[in-house]
């Protein structure tokens, strides 16, 4: 049987996802919410019409190619014809499905820069375990053709299928918003207990984990917050690498683009280097290899 799943976007020559020069695949599919989201795109487990109003000229060619047009909205069959029809690429698919197969094509037209740079494939999303079948079939491919693999996860599955995965793993990135479990809920829509549980039963048989944090102003920018989060990476064998991720507003404009609400937050300013450096040195004081600085 031909493994499947939704991917929505592969980056080449991506940077900020591991060691080296690497080709991250995206995956659509997220239970979390996080309110500053920057892939918000990747939350539905499904394609979806995103929209570019900056783009549109109003010309109708959309809705004049659109079988459904006279039909309520959630009658829509995500055929393309609109986003085919529109001249200036305002109105597109996010979102497509593909095999194991197609994705593996396309990761090894970069073989020679992985090679080059010590780099490989990362499989983000969304979170990539919801996925489990194709992450599995897609990350023992990888393997097979010698590709260093990375999995980007915030650990929101069952214990079972991320120790599936595991072995097919060189590394992981975790990403860990916050220890407190109600701040973890309100910011995220869902709480932390599976996420922690996974992180220490993971460290028990892993060990090659970056833990990632994403400082988000008014969330989890506080000393308080960072040194718990500094008390739990230090006891936690297998976590090599602690990176803090500098929140930016990007995210802001998204929603709008497939007719959702934005989150009512403020628009807070990125978190300055200064105060990253000063988090770093929490990290650093426990003897936990951190790095300031990447993208999310």
């Amino acid at each position: 049987m031909t493994v499947t799943g939704t991917v929505f976007n592969i980056q080449r020559y991506s940077l900020h996802d591991g060691p080296g020069i690497r080709t991250t695949v995206f995956l659509k599919g997220c239970p979390a919410r996080c309110w500053w989201c920057h892939n918000p795109e990747s939350q539905s487990a499904l394609p979806e019409i995103a929209c570019s109003g900056n783009r549109c000229i109003a010309c109708d060619a959309c809705l004049l190619s659109c079988h459904d047009s006279l039909k309520p909205k959630e009658a829509c069959t995500l055929c393309g014809a609109c986003a085919e029809a529109c001249p200036t690429g305002a109105r597109e698919i996010v979102g497509r499905v593909m095999t194991v197969s197609e994705v593996v094509t396309c990761v090894l037209r970069d073989r020679m820069f992985f090679e080059d740079s010590r780099g490989g494939v990362t499989v983000s999303g969304g979170e990539p375990l919801c996925q489990p079948e194709f992450l599995k079939a897609l990350l023992a491919q990888c393997k097979r053709h010698e590709i260093h693999t990375a999995v980007d996860t915030a650990g929101l599955c069952s214990t079972e299928t991320l120790l599936e995965i595991a072995p097919l793993v060189d590394l992981f990135l975790f990403d860990l918003k916050c220890v407190d479990r109600d701040r973890h809920l309100q910011g995220t829509g869902v709480d932390n207990d599976a996420i922690l549980a996974n992180l220490e039963r993971l460290s028990k048989c892993h060990s090659n984990i970056w833990i990632r944090i994403p400082v988000v102003p008014g969330f989890n920018d506080s000393v308080e917050e960072m040194e718990k989060i500094a008390a739990l990476a230090s006891a936690t064998p297998g976590v090599r690498q602690l990176w803090l991720l500098p929140y930016h507003a990007s995210w802001a404009a998204k929603p709008a683009r497939f007719g959702k609400e934005g989150a009512a937050k403020p628009q807070a300013a990125a978190p300055s280097r200064e105060l990253l450096e000063d988090f770093a040195r929490i990290f650093r004081a426990k003897g936990i290899d951190t790095q300031t600085g990447g993208d999310r």
